[in-house]
């Protein structure tokens, strides 16, 4: 066994997730060259789109939001989104084009993903810079002005609202409202803080699909580091461990997934 294998072993047994193929996991990455190249198990309306910098991805992220929003607008239906804290650049986009199109958002009903929290669930008030509905504030609905979101149709995911969105979701859905998920893919491939060790607790692929969020989330050593260098200046120590978050029995009924990986981390 050469040094490269012994070192994937000891960091299978004590550091990533034990079910991970790291071998499979590098067979997955192409190159710039072929990465737009269609995959057999890639959904039919799925189309990759590349971006040549972080200014670019900002730019499609957010307009692609703002068009969700304009389009059920114009089609009279209702629009229920999943929003992440980021790339936090997206929103000023968001605010651009609805602005300049003019569109109000009384249409819409947002549920963020996530938010920092202790291990029962407890978050930050909502007015400490460190939260993600603080953030969410901030870069969309406070600038949206007369546009905005009705503050009663923004969910937040805290220990009391975060039960309450799978009935939320359902309700929305049976009027007939659109589902839109709106994601980033993190340093350990999740989406939203449904991290990969948690698959290690159910029994079945369908069971794992079924669970609707978790509080208190166990966060990945990965993740803490990547939230350190995106939101904290570096400061690990800084990063809380735990989060809660929606899970794939919520983000798999999406009717529609907006998904982005800049690539950076």
């Amino acid at each position: 066994m050469n040094l490269m294998d012994t070192l994937k072993g000891s960091l299978l047994e004590n550091f990533y997730p034990a079910g991970w193929d790291l071998d499979k996991i590098d067979a997955c990455v192409g190159t710039p060259d072929d990465v737009l190249d269609r995959q057999a198990f890639w959904n039919d309306k799925f189309e990759p789109v590349m971006c040549d910098n972080l200014s670019d991805f900002d730019t499609f992220m957010g307009h692609e939001i703002a068009n969700q929003i304009r389009l059920t607008r114009e089609e009279g239906r209702k629009l229920a989104i999943i929003l992440p804290v980021g790339p936090m650049g997206m929103y000023r986009w968001v605010v651009y084009f609805l602005k300049e199109w003019n569109i109000p958002c009384d249409h819409v009903t947002t549920f963020n993903m996530d938010e920092w929290a202790d291990g029962e669930g407890n978050t930050l008030p909502s007015t400490d810079p460190a939260s993600f509905q603080y953030s969410m504030e901030q870069a969309l609905f406070n600038p949206l002005g007369e546009l905005t979101v009705p503050k009663a149709q923004r969910n937040f995911a805290t220990r009391d609202n975060l039960p309450t969105y799978p009935g939320k979701i359902a309700a929305l859905k049976a009027e007939g409202a659109k589902l839109v998920l709106v994601y980033g893919i993190g340093r350990m491939c999740h989406i939203a803080f449904w991290e990969p060790h948690f698959a290690a607790e159910f029994s079945s692929v369908e069971e794992w699909k079924q669970q609707p969020y978790r509080l208190g989330a166990k966060l990945h050593p990965l993740t803490i580091e990547q939230n350190a260098i995106t939101s904290f200046k570096s400061r690990s120590t800084l990063v809380p461990c735990r989060a809660n978050t929606i899970g794939p029995g919520l983000f798999l009924q999406a009717d529609y997934a907006i998904g982005g990986a800049d690539g950076t981390l």
